[in-house]
């Protein structure tokens, strides 16, 4: 597994987010992938102080949806939900089957 050699940025951003998250988004910077996975807010919000490309969980579903790897955003949202103990807001709930043409 790759870790981050800037370890001063770490312990910066760990004031502010999850240990995880702060070594994500400082890894993020060094090596510059093509998205970086970040579910909460603020860790969103740090990443995006580094023009970092962020999805999350819902994002990926949708993708993997466009792919044809999942059939019903519905069942795998309620799956994380109910089995995975993922908080996702009724609004964006919804959002995303209107938009996905699922609601």
């Amino acid at each position: 597994m790759a870790e981050p050699s800037n370890s001063a940025l770490v312990r910066l951003l760990k004031q502010e987010l999850h240990p995880g998250e702060a070594e994500s988004i400082v890894l993020a910077i060094e090596v510059r992938p093509d998205v970086l996975l970040l579910d909460e807010a603020e860790a969103r919000r740090v990443a995006g102080l580094y023009d970092l490309p962020v999805t999350g969980i819902i994002g990926l579903l949708i993708q993997a949806k466009h792919e044809g790897l999942v059939s019903s955003l519905a069942e795998e949202m309620d799956r994380l939900r109910e089995q995975g103990n993922f908080w996702i807001h009724d609004t964006l709930y919804r959002r995303v089957l209107e938009e996905e043409k699922e609601g």
